[in-house]
């Protein structure tokens, strides 16, 4: 707001008259009190908000309008696109991003909501299939919109009384389907976090020293994973001080589950070298191939050496739903730490992590709380157990717990079992196609939704022995990806795998998908690659 010139005049005179310059505060009462109208509309403004509500509400109103036609109805509609590319130069000149000392009207910033819907990804399409989260369940949506409208600070009972409940309650919940009637957890902002405090929360629990004297204090650890868990092994490694040499990877069988028998050698072997072994991260669900390790075998390692065993079930700890298919996880109970994101096979959205805990000694708050005084007082008028805010290693943390709570009040356990069944169909289906078409190869048999396959141009098909063959298989995945985004048509992901050259992997949950959208999937690979 530019301060009228007269304003410092006025303000001159009066360090004059007074002898001293006033605070501003004081000058602007002096000046309304005795001549009042040379700055009567200034001082109408600092005595407004500077927001204007009526504007604002009308201006989100119709924010909305464009969200629910070009995000909620094109952008679930399998006659649209699902992106619509441009190259970043171009792109960036589309939107406009650079931001300006003054803004901009109504109709030009409502332009701005409509472009930036346009020209992202729709995840919710039904012919997206890129990465493991997508779809939409409308209830879980409302709980997000709610979520950002309330702008609550997830730390303390008095700042947000009803979602340190509603989380306790939830993570309860949860935690039932793992089958633990106790224990302890906490949202955290994705499945990487809750694997890194999974491995922070094994440390403290061997070696408490390190909250204090740090990791000078401490012998040289080791982990054990599976080469094909999730990346975010390795970076907590890096992160916490222990370091990727101190990562071993063990042997998996032909379908990429981890051999117990080679865990519990490259432990002794470990010990041998001077390590001190204290995690087993195992995988419930690996990113590509949807693998579950043998939990009961890892279990019954982690007993025999007292390691904390860890479940990253971020992708398939749904399956904790369903009567038909949990007992991939037979053995889940028995581990100290679970991590499960609802936000990719439940459609909760992005993002809904939760980190599930056997321990009841109160391990989290042990061993993150600083206990800043100024947020959790010990003399307050109600129970500070309930100010939650010192298990985490963040201040300022988002409540992720109202989206799934919204949703599975609206279809229960038995629906939510209903979709993981339904994905599992539709994976099985979609395999069953695949054994009828010519050119569809299959990594493996899927245990789970991921569907892992070559597609075989004409052009190759019956040279499976020449010299060339898996460099030519090799292009064809990135060159079929690349017509598929500039047509928009459909989206999903490709990748190499140790010795296997590029492949696609297709994962099937959304519960807006059906069959048709599997024999569409079919077509458009065909269709985008027999020229190749």
């Amino acid at each position: 707001m530019c301060v009228p010139h007269c304003l410092f005049s006025a303000q001159i005179t009066l360090t004059r008259s007074v002898g001293q310059r006033l605070p501003p505060s004081l000058f602007f009462w002096f000046q309304s009190s005795t001549n009042p109208s040379p700055f009567s509309g200034y001082l109408r403004d600092l005595n407004e908000p500077l927001i204007d509500h009526a504007e604002g509400q009308f201006f989100l109103n119709e924010a909305f309008k464009i969200i629910m036609e070009e995000v909620l109805s094109n952008g679930t509609d399998v006659k649209q696109k699902v992106c619509e590319w441009k190259e970043p130069e171009e792109l960036a000149l589309l939107l406009d991003l650079g931001v300006r000392e003054t803004g901009e009207p109504r109709d030009k910033l409502l332009q701005r909501v409509r472009d930036v819907a346009k020209y992202s990804v729709k995840t919710s399409h039904p012919h997206f299939f890129n990465q493991q989260y997508g779809g939409v369940d409308y209830h879980s949506l409302a709980g997000r919109f709610l979520t950002e409208a309330l702008n609550t600070n997830l730390f303390t009972y008095e700042a947000a009384p009803v979602f340190v409940l509603m989380e306790n309650e939830v993570l309860r919940g949860l935690r039932q389907l793992v089958g633990w009637t106790e224990g302890d957890g906490i949202f955290c902002p994705g499945g990487s976090t809750s694997n890194m405090y999974a491995m922070n929360l094994a440390r403290y629990q061997r070696f408490p020293e390190v909250k204090s004297q740090g990791v000078w204090a401490l012998p040289r650890l080791s982990i054990f994973t599976s080469p094909e868990s999730h990346y975010s092994v390795k970076k907590g490694a890096a992160f916490l001080g222990i370091g990727l040499d101190n990562v071993i990877f063990v042997k998996v069988d032909d379908r990429g589950r981890l051999i117990p028998e080679d865990l519990d050698e490259k432990i002794e072997l470990s010990k041998s070298q001077g390590a001190v072994p204290f995690l087993v991260s195992c995988m419930s669900g690996t990113t590509v191939q949807g693998v579950f390790d043998p939990l009961d075998h890892i279990a019954d390692i982690c007993d025999k050496h007292k390691l904390w065993m860890h479940v990253d079930a971020c992708w398939g700890g749904s399956v904790l739903f369903s009567k038909k298919h949990r007992h991939l996880m037979k053995g889940v109970d028995r581990a100290n730490s679970v991590a499960w994101n609802p936000h990719k096979m439940l459609v909760a959205g992005l993002q809904c992590s939760a980190l599930l805990l056997k321990d009841t000694t109160n391990l989290l708050k042990q061993c993150h709380s600083a206990n800043a005084t100024y947020l959790f007082q010990q003399d307050k008028f109600y129970d500070v157990n309930l100010d939650i805010g010192d298990k985490s290693v963040q201040c300022s943390r988002k409540v992720d717990c109202l989206k799934l709570w919204l949703m599975w009040k609206a279809v229960g356990s038995m629906g939510l079992e209903e979709r993981v069944d339904k994905a599992f169909i539709h994976a099985r289906y979609l395999v069953e196609q695949m054994k009828k078409r010519e050119g569809f190869q299959l990594l493996s048999m899927p245990e789970f939704v991921n569907v892992c396959f070559w597609f075989i141009p004409p052009s190759l098909r019956g040279k499976e022995g020449t010299e060339d063959y898996q460099e030519k298989l090799a292009k064809v995945a990135p060159v079929i990806k690349e017509r598929m985004m500039k047509q928009g048509t459909m989206m999903v992901g490709y990748q190499p795998l140790g010795n296997k050259v590029n492949f696609f992997r297709v994962t099937v949950f959304s519960p807006l998908l059906s069959q048709k959208d599997m024999d569409f999937f079919l077509d458009e690979i065909e269709r985008l690659g027999k020229d190749l």
